[in-house]
């Protein structure tokens, strides 16, 4: 299984009034890491796969442990959990080499930017997410860690 692994800096305003990152932040580095796999997926070799735009219908998040600021930037592992007709679930760690501090999902649907309107995931997308494609977490071990 291939994770997409990417290093998110944290910044002193992503911090709340006690201390830690605050948990609307995770939102913003889940999209950062999402977007960065959905780009660095298909593009680099010409393809127009994930040009067309998509949005979030759903997310999912699974808060383990605060995260307070530090130079050192985080690691969020992408993944896919599941790909449907005309959607795919996209899971996330936050993590270093100590602890996770977050388990997330994001249902992303792709649509065709000129009608606004949903549209069908491409074959060759399917091909494409089908490479990082994994099992999610255990639920319960994700509360319980």
């Amino acid at each position: 299984m291939a994770r997409h692994i990417y290093s998110c800096p944290l910044r002193w305003s992503d911090m709340d009034a006690f201390g830690h990152v605050n948990n609307a932040v995770f939102l913003s580095y889940l999209e950062e890491a999402r977007i960065d796999f959905m780009f660095r997926l298909a593009p680099g070799d010409g393809s127009p796969s994930f040009k067309g735009g998509s949005v979030v219908a759903r997310h999912e998040i699974d808060y383990l442990r605060p995260l307070v600021h530090r130079y050192e930037p985080v690691t969020i592992e992408t993944w896919v959990t599941r790909i449907g007709a005309s959607s795919a679930t996209v899971s996330y760690e936050v993590k270093d080499a100590d602890a996770t501090y977050v388990r997330a999902s994001t249902v992303v649907v792709p649509i065709d930017l000129e009608t606004g309107r949903p549209r069908r995931l491409t074959e060759e997308e399917k091909v494409l997410l089908e490479q990082y494609r994994d099992e999610a977490p255990d639920s319960e071990e994700a509360v319980a860690a």
